[in-house]
This record gives structure tokens, C-alpha cells and sequence, in this order.
């Protein structure tokens, strides 16, 4: 049955998430990200993938993992996206993770549970669950392509690379480090998700044998537009907790300038679109974690709906703060720009309707 409140599981494991993010991740730490010379949160990632055992989450005990499912996966992409936290969680751990378990790989996916390694699904960032994976080629001397926009490519040890074969799409796995492997960052609007462009020019690599890549590949970016939903709920639930604060304590005219009927109305609406956010990324992450039939479409309601909500709070944020919000200081430039890069993450909102609409029957004129 479908229950979409939090276990006292899931519960102790958002109060572990959130001491460490709040003690390692606060925003005066994650704005250095932007800086000429960025700062290294691999420290941070450490501990969240190792010392938490969070990488995990998703793989089976046989293989070192957690054997726990989405619904746990979505708590920490919750806390994520409260934090706007640096860390490649979605592109390593779901991603990449999940592409390996679908495609029959047992000899990376230990590494990447533990701790150990950080991958990274060689496709653009934008790619829909629906969209055609093209791959790059394998040639006599390797693998041979450029692939852009690859979020978390640049910190990945392993590199998950769909590849055109002869028969089809294949699943390789190559060491980012190896010869003929040219990884270079992109300037981005969210450098909290740094992506890179990725070139082989005669790389070797590994392919993996025991699944359909193709299916794979898939079944991975459904998962991760699945989880990227309840990031993108973080995120809102930031903006309005902290707006609604805010307001508070803000006085013009002698009062709190939450006490403006104008006001209390553009939060109230803010506050009905968050909760229906909650509710779409809930279901999603508890129907791909059963296994359910309405996961397709749960998944489409979802990213659909929540991009939007999450970029209108960190709108109604920015402009309810006044000029504070307009600032470098204060933080809501960091959720705006998170909230903005991931309505561009696998699939746009209009893509995921579009595809709704083809799941559930409807005509698109």
C-alpha cells in the first residue's frame, strides 16, 4: 500500500543528513564554490558517502550497499537541496549507481557504495528519461566522442559511458584519469552542480556484459528524475521556511511587512503549491520504490511540477527579502540558481508533461 509519511527510519536519517550538512555545508561555505578558485568539498562527500554510508543507499547488501530504496535516496536529496549542498550525489549515487546495478555490473558498484569511487553517467545533464541515447563510438582503438554537459565528470573516478556498438548501445566503464580521456569543466549557472564536457579519443574501457544498456540507461535517468524531484522540494521548502521567517521579523510602517494582506496572500499561495509538491515527489519516490506500475507517470508528475514550485519559491524568496535578497551575502542566489539548473535537468517541465500526456492517453495538439 502506498504510505507517503516519513518512517522514524527516514526521519533519523534527515536529522543525520542535516547536522552534517548544517556544520560542513552552511551557505557561507557553499558560496566559495563560485569562487576563481573554487573550494573542495570532497571532504564533505567523504563523509556523507562513506562515513553515513549514503552512496550506498541504493545498491543491495550482496554488493556492499544498503539495500534500501528511493524513498530513503529521496530524504537525502531533500537535504540536499535544503543546503543547495556541492556534491555528487545525484550523478554518482543514483546515476551512475543505478546504471550499473540495471546493467549487471558487480565489479564497480562495491567501490562506488562504499565510498571508495565516484562515478558519473557519461549524458548531457538535460537528458529526459525518454530521450534517445546516442553514445559515443567504439573504434579499433578505443572509444572514440564528446559528450557535454556531464554533471559531476570532473570529481568522478569511474566514468559510466553509453556507447554505439555495432549490435546497439553498449555500457562501458572507463577510469577518468586513462589515456585519451580529456575531462574540461563548463562555466555553469549553478557551479554547486559543476558539469564538463567529456572527450575519448582512443580511450580504453570495460564494457559491462550482464544487462541491456540501453534499458539501463533509461531505468537510471528515471530514477534520478525521480529523486530530483524531492531536491527540487528542498529547495522550495527552504525558500518559503526562510521567507516566511523573514517577514516576520521585517518591519515597515511600524509593523511586519508579513502583516500585509498582499503579502500573506502571495506566501499562502506559495505554501499550497510547496505542500503539493511534497505529496508529487512523495509518491514518486514511494512508487519507484515498490516497483509500481505508475512509476512512469508518477515520475512525469513530478519533475513537471516541481521545477516549477521550486523556482517560484526561490523567486518569491529573492523579492520578499527586498534588497537583501538582491545581495551576494545572503544565500538565495544559491537557491534561485539550483532551483533554475535543475528545471533543466533531465527533461524540462513542458518535456515531462509532454510525455504525461503520451503515458496517460491524452492528445497533444
Amino acid at each position: 500500500m502506498t504510505d507517503l509519511l516519513y518512517s522514524d527510519t527516514e526521519d533519523a536519517l534527515r536529522d543525520s543528513v542535516r547536522r552534517v550538512l548544517t556544520d560542513r555545508c552552511p551557505p557561507s561555505v557553499v558560496v566559495t564554490a563560485y569562487d576563481v578558485a573554487p573550494a573542495d568539498f570532497s571532504g564533505v562527500w567523504k563523509t556523507v558517502a562513506a562515513e553515513l554510508g549514503l552512496a550506498g543507499l541504493l545498491v543491495p547488501e550482496s554488493l556492499g550497499g544498503a539495500g534500501a530504496s528511493t524513498r530513503e535516496a529521496a530524504v537525502v536529496m531533500e537535504e540536499i537541496g535544503r543546503a543547495a549542498a556541492p556534491m555528487p550525489y545525484l550523478s554518482s549515487a543514483v546515476l551512475a549507481t543505478v546504471a550499473l546495478l540495471r546493467a549487471g555490473d558487480t565489479g564497480t558498484v562495491p567501490a562506488l557504495a562504499e565510498g571508495a569511487a565516484t562515478g558519473a553517467l557519461v549524458v548531457p545533464l538535460s537528458t529526459a528519461p525518454d530521450a534517445a541515447i546516442t553514445g559515443v563510438r567504439r573504434t579499433a582503438d578505443g572509444l572514440t566522442g564528446r559528450v557535454t554537459s556531464v554533471a559531476g565528470a570532473h570529481e568522478a573516478d569511474v566514468l559510466v559511458v553509453p556507447v554505439a556498438g555495432p549490435d546497439g548501445l553498449e555500457l562501458h566503464t572507463v577510469r577518468s584519469d586513462a589515456a585519451g580521456v580529456t575531462v574540461t569543466p563548463v562555466l555553469s549557472l549553478d557551479m554547486t552542480r559543476p558539469i564538463a564536457d567529456v572527450e575519448f579519443a582512443g580511450a580504453a574501457s570495460t564494457r559491462v556484459d550482464g544487462g541491456d544498456a540501453a534499458a539501463a540507461v533509461t531505468e537510471a535517468l528515471q530514477c534520478g528524475a525521480v529523486l530530483l524531484a524531492s531536491e527540487q522540494l528542498g529547495v522550495a521548502q527552504w525558500c518559503l521556511e526562510t521567507t516566511v521567517a523573514y517577514v516576520k521579523e521585517r518591519r515597515q510602517f511600524g509593523r511586519a511587512v508579513g502583516s500585509y494582506q498582499a503579502i500573506k496572500h502571495r506566501l499562502a499561495d506559495l505554501w499550497l503549491e510547496v505542500g503539493a509538491a511534497l505529496s508529487a515527489a512523495r509518491y514518486a519516490a514511494d512508487a519507484y520504490a515498490r516497483g509500481d506500475d505508475d512509476t512512469a507517470i508518477a515520475a512525469a508528475v513530478a519533475q513537471s511540477y516541481c521545477s516549477d514550485v521550486a523556482v517560484h519559491a526561490a523567486e518569491e524568496c529573492i523579492q520578499l527579502h527586498g534588497g537583501l535578497g538582491m545581495t551576494w551575502e545572503y544565500p538565495a542566489h544559491l537557491y534561485l540558481k539550483r532551483a533554475k539548473a535543475d528545471q533543466l535537468a533531465l527533461g524540462v517541465p513542458s518535456r515531462h508533461r509532454a510525455r504525461l500526456a503520451d503515458l496517460v492517453g491524452l492528445p497533444v495538439s
